[in-house]
C-alpha cells in the first residue's frame, strides 16, 4: 500500500481548513432557512399565480383638484401596468371608475374613441386635466397614443378621450377582459398616482 506521510502541523491546519469550509457550508443552509434564498426560475410563475383581482368595476368616489400631469405605463412579470400622475398642487383625494365596456365616449360630445385590443376599459380620473384658472396640465404628444405599448403582452393602446367637470377619461384597450385592479398612492411631496394592473392571463 502507497502512504505519504504528512508533518503533524500541516494535519492540524488541513484539519481547520476542513473545519472552516464545514461551519460556512452550515452558515449558508442556515441563512437559507430563515428567508435568504436564490432566485429560481418558477419564483416568477408563483408569484404571478397569487395574483387575482377579477374583471368587475373597480370605483371610489372622491373628487379631487389635483390635476392630471402625465400619463406613463409599464410592463411587470404578471401585468401591465398604466400610472396616470397627478400634480402636489390640489386639495382631496383623487377616485376613479375602471371597468369594461363595449366602448368609451369623449365625455361632453359623446364622440366614440376606438382603441385597438379585444377588449377596451374606461378608465376615469375623479382629477381635471386643468389647473384652477383653467389652464392644461396635460397636453399629449399624441392623444391617440399617450404611452407606447408595443410588445406589451396585455396593453394595445391608451388613448385619451377627455377631460370635463373635473373628471379625465381614457380609453384603454386590451388583449382581451382579464382581471385588473386599481389603486391611488400618494407620493412624498403630496402628489397623487393612479394605478390600473390589468394581468396578463386568468
Amino acid at each position: 500500500m502507497f502512504t505519504t506521510d504528512i508533518p503533524s502541523g500541516h494535519r492540524s491546519r488541513a484539519r481547520r481548513r476542513t473545519a472552516l469550509a464545514a461551519a460556512v457550508a452550515t452558515t449558508a443552509a442556515g441563512l437559507i432557512g430563515v428567508g435568504i434564498t436564490q432566485a429560481t426560475p418558477s419564483s416568477a410563475a408563483t408569484s404571478c399565480a397569487a395574483v387575482r383581482w377579477g374583471s368587475l368595476t373597480k370605483a371610489t368616489s372622491p373628487m379631487t383638484a389635483h390635476p392630471l400631469t402625465g400619463v406613463r405605463s409599464g410592463q411587470h412579470p404578471c401585468f401591465d401596468r398604466l400610472v396616470l400622475d397627478l400634480a402636489p398642487v390640489g386639495s382631496g383625494y383623487a377616485g376613479y371608475n375602471v371597468s369594461y365596456v363595449s366602448s368609451v365616449r369623449t365625455p361632453g360630445s359623446g364622440r366614440s374613441v376606438s382603441v385597438r385590443g379585444g377588449a377596451v376599459l374606461k378608465v376615469t380620473a375623479n382629477a381635471p386635466m386643468y389647473d384652477a384658472a383653467g389652464r392644461a396640465t396635460y397636453r399629449p404628444t399624441n392623444s391617440r397614443a399617450l404611452t407606447n405599448v408595443a410588445g406589451y403582452r396585455t396593453f394595445r393602446q391608451v388613448a385619451l378621450a377627455g377631460s370635463y367637470e373635473g373628471r379625465t377619461t381614457i380609453a384603454l384597450g386590451v388583449r382581451a377582459r382579464l382581471p385588473m385592479r386599481a389603486f391611488v398612492l400618494t407620493s412624498g411631496d403630496g402628489g397623487q398616482r393612479l394605478v390600473i394592473d390589468v394581468q396578463h392571463r386568468w
